[in-house]
C-alpha cells in the first residue's frame, strides 16, 4: 500500500493528487475496462486540455528568465494541444451509445448543446488559444515597396 497523505511542505498538493489518480484509473482500467469508451476519452481529454492550459502559463512565465526551458515546455504545451485533438477525434470515431446521440461537433449548437459536446467545447477552446499564441498577428496592411 502507497503512503497517499500529502507532505505538509507539499507546494502542489493537487497535482500530486491527479497523478495518483490516473495512475489509479490505469491500474484498474487495465483489470475492468478493456477498451476505451466514449465517456473514457471524455475525461481523459479534459485532463489534458487542464495540463495544456498549465503549460501555456508555465511557458509565458519561464520563457523570459530561461528561454531555453520555455521553448522546451512551449513545446510541451503543442504537444498536449495535438494529443487532445487525437482523442477528440477518437472520440468521435467511437459509435455512440443511446445516452450521447452525437455524431459529431455541431459548432452552432455549442454554447447549450447537450453534456456531450464538453469535449467539442473544450477542443474548439483549446485549438482557438494555440492558433492565438502560433498565428503572427494581422498588423494592418504592409506599406508599399518603394524602388
Amino acid at each position: 500500500m502507497t503512503n497517499t497523505t500529502i507532505p505538509p511542505g507539499d507546494a502542489h498538493p493537487y497535482l500530486r493528487a491527479a497523478t495518483a489518480g490516473i495512475r489509479h484509473h490505469t491500474r484498474q482500467s487495465a483489470r475492468t475496462l478493456g477498451h476505451a469508451d466514449r465517456v473514457h476519452l471524455d475525461v481523459l481529454h479534459s485532463h489534458l486540455t487542464g495540463l495544456h492550459l498549465l503549460m501555456d502559463q508555465l511557458a509565458e512565465t519561464t520563457r523570459p528568465p530561461h528561454p531555453a526551458a520555455g521553448r522546451h515546455i512551449a513545446a510541451a504545451h503543442l504537444r498536449l494541444w495535438q494529443a487532445a485533438t487525437s482523442l477528440h477525434e477518437a472520440f468521435h470515431a467511437l459509435p455512440a451509445t443511446e445516452s450521447s446521440t452525437d455524431a459529431g461537433c455541431r459548432p452552432d449548437r455549442l454554447p447549450e448543446g447537450p453534456p456531450v459536446l464538453t469535449i467539442c467545447q473544450r477542443q474548439l477552446a483549446s485549438g482557438h488559444a494555440i492558433r492565438r499564441k502560433t498565428t503572427p498577428a494581422d498588423h494592418g496592411p504592409r506599406p508599399a515597396r518603394t524602388a
